[in-house]
């Protein structure tokens, strides 16, 4: 029996720019950090002389840890199509936010890449508590697919 979600794994090419992204830019937490390497993590990964390390970052809410890895050997490829929306297999994480104009202004004053500006969501075609949610798209460093999502209550 499944009991929750316990991370979500992001395959980075540069650790450290990352994790600066991550925690100065969005506001998460860095809380862990390890070196993953062995016999043990070649098994679960099947993959050979895997020597990776990794960060955990956690929103400010504590929710759920997203791991951040980059693997020095042996080393993945960045494809450019994981960035289109359409493409089969995880496409985006979404991060629930309040005063999300506000938000999209200072990611774009540090630079961060928008696929969209916000758009108000028909209350016709998702609907909550009465309200609306206001949805966009932006990319992390290596080009994954960001979700910033904002649930505002009707008047």
């Amino acid at each position: 029996m499944i009991k929750t979600i316990n991370h979500i794994n992001i395959v980075v090419a540069n650790l450290e720019r990352s994790v600066k992204f991550y925690t100065d830019v969005l506001g998460f937490k860095e809380v862990k950090r390890a070196k993953l390497q062995g016999e043990w993590i070649e098994k679960i990964v099947g993959l050979k002389n895997v020597s990776a390390d990794v960060a955990y970052v956690v929103p400010p809410s504590g929710a759920l840890r997203i791991e951040l890895l980059e693997y020095s050997s042996p080393k993945g490829e960045n494809v450019d199509i994981n960035s289109l929306a359409n493409t089969v297999g995880l496409r985006h994480i979404a991060f629930q936010v309040e005063g999300i104009y506000d938000f999209v202004v200072r990611l774009k004053e540090k630079n961060v890449k928008f696929i969209s500006s916000p758009v108000k969501v028909p209350g016709s075609t998702i609907q909550h508590d009465e309200g609306y949610k206001i949805l966009c798209y932006f990319l992390d460093p290596d080009g994954a697919i960001l979700e910033l999502a904002e649930y505002v209550k009707s008047k």
